[in-house]
């Protein structure tokens, strides 16, 4: 029986000019890049500078990949943005976009679910897309989280970096087989006993500033590998795939050793997984997008490639979504 799949067509990103070494921290707390590296695989990350935030690096993701798509942007109905850094309070950094690309109608929100954030926007604009309600939708990872980094704690500031990637997807109807192409299934989850183990200091309606990471971090390893694996064998149970089925997974670009963890425990060879968290550091909802733009944009990801995704991020959230390119 057939059915409506959200289909890809096009993809971007964007990178703040500035890139900022390991080798440079180390002259500002107390580090070396052989400790990152080992604990991380971090080598450097991207940081905003001035003239650059959120939603300017959204905007100049959102703009190539319309254009890969080859489409105008007064076609699309659904614009959502999965941030964790907004340029203000309000308006939303979506509207902000929306206006930008000279959008008009449909609708533009923001997505709050951090690193999980591109996961839960890939999932919500699915189900718009999904209903019939909308037709064409740009689903923008972006995040500034150097800007609400402690630089003096060493823990924290060696971790995050600056960026945007962002997707078009297109209501197409499909066979209804998991051999069709879009997005064939989607497993968001959220458990908010964890958030004192990754959670910010402030707030507006608490300190009245946006406050600084802090972070368990061997809390949030700790967990990390067995939810990731938790939706992702929800996944295989939906479509009847397996690890061996995937060209690729592309997991959220926290830590290495996370990434490799999962991989092996999932049974996923490592050719199959794709990795820029050594050049981006952790982007948050960005990480997956840009790795995925990464990896498209150099021939990696093809037309009829299986794709995993998955990310876990502070709240805890989690989730993957397993697509066909």
């Amino acid at each position: 029986m057939s059915r409506i799949r959200s289909v890809v067509l096009g993809m971007g990103s964007a990178l703040p000019a500035r890139v900022v070494t390991n080798e440079e921290l180390a002259q500002r707390v107390d580090t070396s890049d052989e400790w990152i590296v080992q604990r991380t695989g971090i080598r450097q990350r991207h940081v905003a500078g001035e003239g650059e935030t959120t939603s300017t690096l959204g905007l100049a993701a959102a703009r190539k990949a319309l254009a890969d798509a080859g489409i105008d942007a007064a076609s699309i109905d659904l614009l959502i943005v999965a941030t964790t850094t907004p340029d203000l309070t309000f308006p939303s950094t979506a509207s902000q976009i929306q206006a930008a690309l000279g959008i008009e109608q449909g609708a533009a929100f923001d997505v709050q679910a951090v690193c999980s954030g591109f996961v839960y926007g890939v999932t919500i604009a699915d189900k718009f897309l999904q209903s019939g309600s909308h037709k064409r939708a740009v689903v923008i990872g972006a995040d500034t989280l150097t800007r609400i980094v402690d630089w003096n704690d060493r823990t924290t500031c060696v971790l995050f970096g600056d960026g945007a990637g962002a997707i078009v997807l297109e209501a197409q109807q499909q066979p209804g087989e998991v051999s069709d192409r879009g997005v064939l299934t989607t497993h968001i989850r959220s458990d908010g006993r964890h958030g004192p183990k990754l959670c910010t200091t402030g707030g507006p309606s608490t300190t009245g500033g946006t406050g600084f990471i802090t972070m368990e971090g061997r809390e949030v390893f700790r967990h990390a590998v067995g939810m990731i694996t938790d939706v992702i064998e929800d996944a295989y149970k939906a479509t009847g795939f397996s690890s061996d089925d995937l060209d690729w997974f592309v997991p959220h670009q926290a830590n290495k050793r996370i990434i490799d963890s999962s991989a092996v425990k999932l049974g996923i060879a490592p050719e199959k997984v794709v990795i820029t968290v050594d050049r981006h550091g952790n982007t948050s909802a960005a990480s997956i997008p840009l790795a995925l733009a990464t990896a498209y944009e150099d021939g990696r990801i093809k037309k009829g490639d299986l794709v995993m995704l998955e990310a876990m991020g502070g709240g805890f959230t989690w989730g993957s979504a397993l697509l066909r390119w």
